[in-house]
């Protein structure tokens, strides 16, 4: 089998309304769809990523960077693949990220084809450990009221999700405490509720959102702070306020992850297969979280998401947005599976078991 082409496809949704973090706001939902065909007749296919304004890059990085250096080439040995595509990643003077956002794409419609020609799904392929996960919801964006926000709680609960990872860290640890406990009241005490900063407090204001909201059952606390030393500091929260911190969607590679949890910074890595070098590099840095006893996520992009928690033991939860806030999730695949009890089972048809709704696919696809 040897690869003839290497196709992407650029889609950009409107969202009903902003949607506001600590420091970021999204009016769009965008991701890429890439295929890669075959001789064979198999065609790999994937979507990757919410790079609305970094698209047409990424686009440009694989069809001028990566495909002529796997054309002509075995598409099954994905590890050789992925080594000839790591030199995109080595020009000092480019933005680094986008060629690795790229690679993550390629690599995954590789694994794709793989489980095609195997005849069966990614996560059986990956280790099989178990056929369904725990699915969560992110939320709690800012730019509604405490009633707005219990709402969309209670609407979690009945569209099956286990939990929320509620946005924090673009407000007083007051004002935020007063927002997640209002979420709390709704959805009762067995509905799982992470907090997710996105790098939002200092230290010591992370430190005082833990104390205030140490009664309301925090699952974990996600990049609770700023960037410039974040290592460090979300070692002080974790050891200090003594409440599982989770990170990892915010480094492009395995080295990054690494430290992370070498230094003892996390209790729960969600490194992102879909932004970070793909499902061939989430795998090994879980194979380093699992030496150290760190449990593993993943960063939204439940179609690869899934198949790789679900892989192996030591795997937390798959994550997915509101209706309003991620149509891609609840449209673009015509074979996704439902929401039951809190768990999302995992597509048991061969490969990511993708299969695209191309009239949806139509509507939102952008010119190029």
């Amino acid at each position: 089998m040897k690869i003839t082409q290497v196709e992407t496809i650029p889609l950009s949704v409107p969202l009903p309304r902003t949607y506001a973090g600590s420091h970021y706001s999204m009016t769009h939902r965008a991701t890429l769809i890439t295929r890669v065909h075959t001789d064979d007749g198999l065609v790999g296919e994937t979507y990757n990523g919410d790079e609305d304004v970094h698209q047409a890059s990424i686009q440009r990085i694989i069809s001028e960077d990566l495909a002529p250096r796997l054309i002509g080439k075995d598409p099954l040995r994905v590890e050789a693949r992925y080594e000839d595509m790591v030199p995109a990643t080595f020009d000092i003077l480019g933005y680094r990220r986008l060629p690795i956002m790229a690679v993550a794409a390629v690599d995954s419609a590789l694994w794709d084809i793989v489980g095609k020609a195997a005849g069966l799904p990614l996560a059986t392929i990956w280790g099989g450990y178990r056929t369904a996960v725990p699915i969560i919801a992110i939320g709690g964006y800012y730019g509604t009221s405490t009633a707005e926000l219990a709402k969309e709680a209670e609407e979690y609960v009945e569209l099956g999700f286990a939990g929320c990872k509620f946005k924090v860290g673009g407000a007083s640890p007051e004002e935020d405490h007063r927002r997640f406990a209002a979420v709390r009241r709704a959805v009762g005490e067995d509905f799982l509720l992470m907090a997710d900063a996105n790098q939002g407090y200092t230290v010591e204001e992370a430190m005082t959102f833990c104390r205030l909201v140490e009664p309301l059952g925090l699952r974990w606390f996600e990049e609770p702070v700023h960037w410039y030393n974040d290592r460090l500091g979300m070692r002080d929260v974790r050891f200090r306020a003594g409440v599982p911190v989770c990170a990892g969607q915010s480094e492009i590679g395995r080295a990054g992850a690494r430290d992370l949890i070498a230094d003892g910074a996390i209790d729960v890595c969600n490194f992102d297969a879909s932004w970070s070098g793909g499902p061939s590099e989430w795998r090994r840095v879980a194979g380093l979280a699992a030496c150290y006893g760190v449990q593993m996520a993943h960063h939204e992009e439940s179609q690869v998401g899934a198949h790789l928690i679900a892989s192996v033991p030591h795997g937390t939860y798959v994550e997915a947005f509101h209706p309003d806030r991620d149509p891609i999730f609840w449209h673009l695949n015509a074979d996704r599976p439902p929401l039951a009890d809190g768990e999302f089972a995992v597509p048991d048809g061969p490969g990511l078991g993708i299969r695209f709704d191309w009239e949806w696919v139509g509507r939102y696809r952008v010119d190029t």
